[in-house]
């Protein structure tokens, strides 16, 4: 009994915050239960609802676009940073907390900072204008095409020094014998990057790929705080877990879509994740 005894704090916190509120969410969406309680079980009606409901396949293409215009850029530019900033020369180190600031800061700070850079009359719109590159405000927060783009600018450029760490610790196990001996095979600095390190960390890839991609899925502060909670002209930019919030929450909010919304949602998440595992296993 002893080793229970030590686990049994963790798993009783992991039973109450985790496995509970999973299986409940998993019961209330085969219900038409409300925020304040009560509902009725409905069987797959939450779902059929779905279906036909054109604010959830707005919210399903915009959380789809997100993760392809999110995660080639956080798979390839993070590397490139790893590859710089792994160098020892002095004052690198600077560099690297520099780099990796964002991912500390407030997500509500950034955004703020980022709405304030792009408004009509921000410092992007502002600069442009003066050196008279354009003659009218670009709508960066309120057009429904650059709104979702400035928010996956902000996601990348916030996610950019967590996953340089990332690769820094596996370009740390690339052997220096291999580089090496390439070298004097005669490969070039372009060549050893394609044929030893590429193939060494093409795991760590998979891996960055994975973890962005079911971050993107789920994507809700940068949309969300950008376009001011509107979720973008007429809730064109609403996401996945916008939509979610937008069901569920108020006093009128129907908790029974929400959780059928939320099992949508973690099954497309799963469904990531077991591709990611898939390729990863085809690697290897």
């Amino acid at each position: 009994m002893t080793p229970w005894l030590f686990l049994l704090p963790g798993l009783l916190v992991t039973l109450l915050f985790t496995v509970y509120p999973f299986v409940n969410t998993a019961v209330l969406s085969f219900t038409d239960a409300k925020v304040l309680g009560g509902g009725a079980f409905t069987g797959l009606a939450n779902f059929s609802k779905m279906l036909d409901d054109p604010l959830f396949w707005v919210a399903l293409r915009n959380s789809a676009l997100y993760v392809v215009g999110v995660v080639p850029f956080l798979v390839i530019l993070p590397l490139l940073l790893a590859l710089l900033v792994q160098r020892h020369i002095f004052g690198m180190a600077f560099f690297r907390a520099a780099f990796f600031t964002p991912v500390v800061a407030s997500i509500v700070v950034i955004s703020l900072i980022w709405t304030w850079l792009l408004d009509s009359r921000g410092l992007v719109n502002n600069v442009l204008s003066v050196l008279h590159v354009i003659s009218s405000p670009i709508p960066f927060l309120t057009d429904q095409t650059l709104l979702l783009i400035s928010a996956m600018l902000v996601t990348i450029w916030r996610g950019l020094g967590y996953y340089m760490i990332v690769y820094l610790a596996a370009l740390a196990n690339v052997p220096r014998e291999l580089h090496e001996a390439a070298e004097v095979d005669g490969a070039g600095a372009v060549r050893r990057f394609f044929s030893v390190t590429v193939p060494i960390i093409r795991p760590t890839m998979v891996l960055v790929g994975a973890l962005s991609a079911v971050a993107a899925f789920r994507v809700f502060s940068e949309v969300y705080l950008l376009s001011g909670t509107s979720g973008g002209p007429a809730g064109q930019d609403t996401t996945l877990v916008m939509l979610i919030r937008q069901v569920g929450t108020g006093l009128s909010g129907n908790a029974g879509y929400a959780s059928a919304l939320s099992l949508v949602l973690f099954a497309l998440t799963l469904g990531l994740l077991l591709v990611t595992l898939r390729l990863n296993r085809s690697d290897s």
